[in-house]
């Protein structure tokens, strides 16, 4: 789903929405690192199981780590985002954005003097909720409505999606410079505010739309 973003090639005044670079391992731990080196992705790789596991995430610092890794998984560059994403929650026409802590930032220091592969098994979930937390204003500004707007209507033509939600970041030292990490069709409505009059208002839509 991932490929619908960057066949968009979304670049305007607001900003641009790319993804970063990725790959699927479905098999063989041994073979990651050779498959990381021709696709030219580079440390540290963010791994996510093929199939989702509760927010499950591990970032490998080393190649010598890959092999640890255990297949079927998407690899994904890390891009350096402040340690901050946005929720963005599809509902037909409706958008609605929250902020979740997510990975810490890595320096250059922290990527020679590292290795190893580390599992973090609660990225992004409700409980990190940092909407209300004191973060720097360049980390905590929510990416611009109109570009997710844009964003979103590109998405539903192309993916056939009425129920979605997509995680975006913006990477650290830039203002408008997004790459969306991660779609799931039908999550957890729940989570974002005023839910219940955000639903039923989409399936009266659909209702008077008939």
């Amino acid at each position: 789903m991932l490929q619908a973003v960057a066949d968009m090639n979304l670049f305007d005044s607001y900003g641009q929405v790319s993804v970063p670079k990725q790959l699927v391992i479905k098999k063989d731990p041994s073979s990651i690192a050779d498959a990381v080196n021709k696709a030219a992705l580079k440390l540290p790789i963010v791994a996510k199981p093929l199939v989702a596991k509760s927010h499950e995430l591990s970032l490998a610092y080393d190649e010598l780590s890959l092999q640890n890794l255990n297949p079927p998984l998407v690899l994904q560059e890390f891009i350096n985002h402040g340690g901050v994403l946005f929720k963005v929650y599809i509902v037909g026409e409706t958008v609605k954005v929250v902020r979740r802590f997510s990975l810490p930032d890595v320096n250059r220091l922290e990527l020679s003097n590292n290795a190893g592969v580390y599992h973090f098994p609660r990225v992004s979930c409700a409980a990190a909720s940092a909407d209300d937390a004191d973060l720097d204003p360049c980390v905590a500004e929510l990416p611009p409505r109109p570009l997710l707007e844009r964003l979103a209507r590109g998405l539903r033509h192309r993916l056939g999606l009425r129920l979605f939600n997509l995680d975006i970041i913006r990477k650290h030292g830039t203002r408008d410079n997004y790459y969306v990490i991660d779609i799931n069709y039908f999550p957890g409505y729940g989570k974002i505010p005023e839910y219940e009059h955000v639903f039923t208002d989409f399936l009266l839509s659909l209702v008077q739309g008939k």
